[in-house]
C-alpha cells in the first residue's frame, strides 16, 4: 500500500487515508457487493478460474518474487522473471518490492521489538495484521532504503518502485476490466476479480505477520513468535512455516520436507530446471536437525523439570551423545557427496565410494536408532514426572 511520508507526532499517530479507505472501501465492496451479484446474476465457471488464477499470479509474485528473491536473496532469477514478479507484486497492491523489502528485512532484524519491528507481533493481532498500516507508526522510515541498497542496484526493482502507482491502476484495473469483456460480464470480473480478488490476496499475506505469529508450531526456535502452520502454508503459497522460515531466513525453501504444501519453493525450483533461476540457497542438514532437536530438548525441560540429578544427568549425557552422532553422520554425508562429485572428474575407483555411501547407510540408520532412543528416555521422563 502507498504510504504519506508525514512526520511522526506525539500521542497517537495520524491516520493514513489513503490505505485506510482503500482497506475499507474494497472489503465493504467484497463482503456485500460480491455476495449480492452472485446470488442475483451469478458468476460463470470462466469467472471463478479466472479469480483463482489472479490469486495464485498475485499471490506468488509476493511470496517468490517479493519475499524470498528480493528480501531474502535466497536464489537469483532470470530478468524475464523478475519482470513478472513486479508486474504480479504491483496486481498484489501491497507497495513496490524495494519498500516491502525494506519493511521486511526490518521485520526479521528487529522481530518483536514493539519499537522498530514495523508490524512486531507483540503489538497485537490487529496491529501486526493491518493496523501497523493504518496509522504513521514509523513515518520516519517511509523513504529511508538503506538497508536495501543492493537492490537499488537492480533495474526491474527500481522501474517498478518509479512507476508504482501507474503500475498498480493498470494491472488492479484494466485486468479485471480486461477479463470482463472477455467473458461478457465486466461488473462481475470487477467485482470478483477486481475487489473480492484483492482483499483476499491482502488479507492471506496478513496472517504471516499476525497469525503465523500466534498460532502453530515453534519446531525450531523459541526467541522470537513464529510459527509453522500448514493450514497458514496451504493459504499463502507455502509460507506458513515461518518459524523455520525465521530462523534460516536465507534458504529458498520455507517447507523443507516433502510433504510441506509450499508451491513456491516448487516453483523457484522447476524454474531452475529451464534456467530461469539459479544459485537456490539450502540451510545445511545438520544445523536444520541440530536445531529441531535442541528445541525438544528444551521442551521437555520445560514442561517437566527434572529434580533428580542423576537422571538430568543421564538426559543431558545422551543428549550430547545423539549431537555428536548427529554431527558425525553430516561429516560423513558430506564427505561422501565430495567424494561422489570427484569421483565423476577423476573416475575414482567404485569401490571406494561405494564402502563411502555403505558406511552412510550405516550412520545414518544408527542416528535414526540414535533418536528414537532419546525420545522414548524422554517420554518416560515425562510419564515419571506426571505420575509423581
Amino acid at each position: 500500500m502507498s504510504v504519506s511520508s508525514a512526520p511522526e507526532t506525539s500521542g497517537k499517530p495520524p491516520i493514513i487515508w489513503l490505505n485506510t479507505l482503500v482497506f475499507a472501501i474494497t472489503f465493504a465492496i467484497s463482503a456485500i457487493g460480491v455476495p449480492w451479484y452472485g446470488i442475483t446474476y451469478g458468476f460463470s465457471t470462466g469467472m471463478i478460474v479466472a479469480l483463482l488464477g489472479t490469486i495464485a499470479f498475485a499471490g506468488i509474485s509476493i511470496t517468490a518474487g517479493y519475499h524470498r528473491l528480493w528480501a531474502h536473496k535466497t536464489y537469483d532469477a532470470h530478468w524475464s522473471l523478475r519482470i513478472l514478479f513486479a508486474l504480479g507484486g504491483a496486481l498484489a497492491v501491497q507497495n513496490s518490492a524495494l519498500h516491502w523489502s525494506s519493511d521486511h528485512r526490518e521485520h526479521h532484524k528487529h522481530v518483536d521489538d514493539n519499537d522498530h519491528d514495523p508490524y512486531s507481533a507483540k503489538r497485537g493481532f490487529w496491529y501486526s495484521h493491518i493496523g501497523w498500516m493504518l496509522r504513521e507508526y514509523q513515518a520516519s522510515k517511509y523513504s529511508n532504503y538503506d538497508n536495501v541498497k543492493d537492490l537499488q542496484q537492480d533495474p526491474i526493482v527500481m522501474w517498478q518502485h518509479r512507476h508504482y502507482l501507474l503500475l498498480t491502476l493498470i494491472t488492479t484495473i484494466g485486468w479485471p476490466i480486461a477479463i470482463g469483456f472477455m467473458l461478457g460480464d465486466v461488473w462481475g470480473a470487477v467485482l470478483l476479480v477486481g475487489f473480492a480478488r484483492l482483499v483476499i490476496n491482502h488479507h492471506t499475506t496478513f496472517f504471516i505477520n499476525s497469525l503465523a505469529h500466534i498460532w502453530g508450531k515453534q519446531t525450531y526456535t523459541d526467541r522470537n513468535t513464529a510459527r509453522d502452520n500448514g493450514f497458514l502454508a496451504f493459504l499463502t503459497f507455502g509460507e506458513g512455516y515461518h518459524n523455520y522460515h525465521h530462523i534460516f531466513s536465507a534458504d529458498y525453501r520455507n517447507g523443507i520436507r516433502w510433504w510441506h504444501f509450499d508451491p513456491t519453493k516448487w516453483l523457484i525450483r522447476s524454474c531452475s530446471w529451464l534456467g530461469l533461476t539459479k544459485n537456490l540457497k539450502r540451510t545445511n542438514g545438520y544445523q536444520i536437525e541440530k536445531a529441531r532437536l535442541a528445541m525438544q530438548f528444551k521442551r521437555l525441560q520445560d514442561k517437566a523439570p527434572i529434580a533428580c540429578e542423576n537422571t538430568r544427568e543421564r538426559l543431558h549425557e545422551e543428549y550430547d551423545a545423539l549431537m555428536l552422532r548427529l554431527r558425525e553422520y553430516y561429516q560423513a554425508r558430506k564427505q561422501l557427496l565430495d567424494t561422489k562429485a570427484k569421483a565423476l572428474a577423476d573416475q575414482m575407483h567404485l569401490i571406494t565410494l561405494a564402502e563411502l555411501q555403505q558406511k552412510v547407510i550405516e550412520m545414518r540408520e544408527a542416528l535414526q536408532t540414535h533418536k528414537r532412543e532419546f525420545r522414548r528416555l524422554m517420554q518416560t521422563v515425562m510419564q515419571q514426572r506426571s505420575i509423581a
